[in-house]
């Protein structure tokens, strides 16, 4: 296939068939149209939705508003990064913090519309923060990280005047207005949609996309492809360069590498680590590499399953990790190693290199301790989705629980399944990855260790002593406290290894070299607002 044909295959599926496809390659309009190919696409165009899978979170971004955003900096090595210490205007222009810190009142941009016109107003802001902290699960628990837990915390104060009361002093809860999950919903056009059993309109923006942000979904075909088209009338931001982006799923990896190198795509990630070694040697593509912070692969064991509920099966399976060959073989070195350290932790950094070494006389005789000697049968899972990574993962673990006597059958999970599955908990063992989107080290116990038991809680871990830990560490008297706690919190999941942190991944894109603006964000999604073509 070449480029034109792919172009033109692309266009006539995602309704383009009126554009100029002759020649575009030395047009504008070429110059306008973004082509991507990952390997899956969203499951949902709403963020809120049980189970939205990482995708649906770049729907999100670049589909609706938020409040506010990050700023950027550019690092040393010259790559372009966001900015987690500074706050920026989005839909609001501007914000006050009152002086006894009580609350925060933001202004809104007058001439904000939503896609189909309608002005933006604080009664729509209100509505998508009450749906936030009331729809449960995933966004509801987010919100709960930056002490955003009540509507009527949420106050309209006029049309354009909305106002945040703050339960309590939480360094998180700026940030936290200005990541995914706190969208602005065209409320009434939402509420057209709403039922008994339904009261926030799940089951319309699963499908439909009511935002106002720099592009809007043309065409979705969930497996397939999106496209998205941008919205002329933005203004919360400099007007995208990229006009239109057509997103297609191609979950074959050798596909979208030969794609690239011909130039009939534009830009991939999630490819195996392999691939992104070799493209950076193509003197016509750019790959550009950064460790996704606060942020690890890892093996999870489910402790409400025995034995994992003993603490010496558990590290027992610590000391038969294959690191070095995983590391080798799976990640082909592509990732921060986050083992061979000390299981006293001498910083506060976090993701940090544990104690936990392979050591199979050593996981034997664990074993032994916790009398399960004979070994004992389990279910291995992953998210195929991720398979690249994952399934060399998982073999070359199942390989090395067999020589401590652990049976493990492997469960490959589609990925439009992971989330769901994960929510059920019922997983006795599984490789996976998290990353915290805020990057305290807090944050990330709150999300995967806590008592509460999120949904990336994966081993259901339940600790009250650690909670105390996080909870002082969130709301830390002084600097000196705060320290002592996150030290204390990683040396105790170190030694009751309830999760066993193998590496800290890298976020690989790769682009033609005519792709210009790309900046990593912590959602890991691209952001198509900033891109433009040389």
């Amino acid at each position: 296939m070449d480029r034109r044909g792919f172009v033109q295959g692309s266009a006539a599926a995602a309704g383009l068939s009126s554009w100029p496809i002759v020649g575009l390659a030395q047009s504008e309009r070429r110059r306008e149209l973004l082509v991507v190919a990952n390997e899956f696409g969203p499951n949902s165009l709403d963020i809120h939705t049980v189970g939205a899978n990482r995708p649906a979170y770049g729907v999100s971004w670049v589909c609706y508003d938020r409040l506010m955003t990050f700023g950027r900096k550019t690092l040393p090595n010259g790559q372009v990064t966001y900015d987690f210490g500074k706050l920026e205007p989005e839909l609001a222009e501007s914000w006050t913090v009152a002086p006894d810190g009580s609350h925060v009142t933001f202004r809104l941009r007058r001439n904000a519309r939503f896609h189909d016109g309608t002005p933006v107003t604080a009664r729509d802001v209100k509505w998508s923060f009450d749906r936030a902290v009331s729809v449960g699960g995933f966004p509801t628990f987010q919100m709960s990280a930056g002490s955003l837990e009540k509507p009527d915390q949420f106050v309209v104060v006029d049309d354009h005047t909305f106002r945040v009361n703050f339960l309590r002093p939480d360094k998180m809860t700026m940030a936290d207005m200005a990541v995914p999950v706190p969208c602005v919903f065209n409320s009434e056009l939402v509420k057209k949609h709403v039922t008994r059993e339904d009261p926030w309109g799940l089951n319309w923006t699963r499908n439909n996309v009511a935002g106002g942000g720099a592009y809007r979904v043309e065409s979705w075909r969930p497996g397939q492809e999106i496209v998205y088209v941008r919205y002329d009338d933005w203004k919360s931001g400099p007007l995208p360069r990229i006009r239109r982006v057509i997103q297609r799923d191609v979950p074959n990896a050798g596909t979208r590498r030969a794609l690239l190198l011909k130039g009939d795509i534009d830009m991939t990630y999630d490819m195996p680590p392999k691939d992104f070694g070799e493209l950076g040697a193509e003197s016509s593509l750019r790959v550009v590499s950064t460790p996704i912070e606060n942020a690890m692969w890892y093996v999870g064991m489910n402790v409400t399953k025995p034995p994992f509920d003993n603490v010496k099966v558990r590290q027992a399976v610590a000391l038969a990790v294959p690191y070095d060959r995983m590391n080798e073989v799976a990640i082909y070195g592509r990732g921060v190693k986050l083992y061979g350290g000390s299981n006293e932790p001498k910083t506060t950094a976090w993701p940090q290199p544990h104690g936990w070494k392979t050591d199979l006389a050593r996981a034997r005789a664990l074993l032994k301790e916790a009398g399960v000697e004979g070994g004992f049968e389990t279910v291995l899972s992953f998210d195929l989705g991720s398979a690249t990574t994952n399934e060399p993962m998982a073999v070359l673990l199942q390989e090395s629980l067999a020589q401590i006597g652990i049976k493990a059958q492997i469960n490959k999970v589609p990925p439009a399944n992971w989330r769901g599955a994960l929510l059920k908990k019922d997983m006795p063992l599984m490789i996976n990855r998290f990353g915290g989107w805020l990057n305290f080290p807090e944050y990330f116990f709150f999300w995967c260790y806590h008592g509460q038991n999120a949904v990336f809680n994966t081993m259901s871990y339940r600790n009250p002593r650690l909670d105390r830990m996080i909870d002082n560490a969130r709301f830390p008297e002084n600097r000196l406290v705060y320290e002592s706690e996150v030290k204390s919190m990683i040396r105790l999941v170190n030694e009751d290894v309830p999760r066993i942190p193998l590496f800290q991944p890298l976020m690989d894109v790769a682009m033609r070299r005519d792709v210009q603006g790309y900046q990593y964000w912590f959602h890991l999604q691209p952001d198509y607002r900033q891109l433009s073509k040389a």
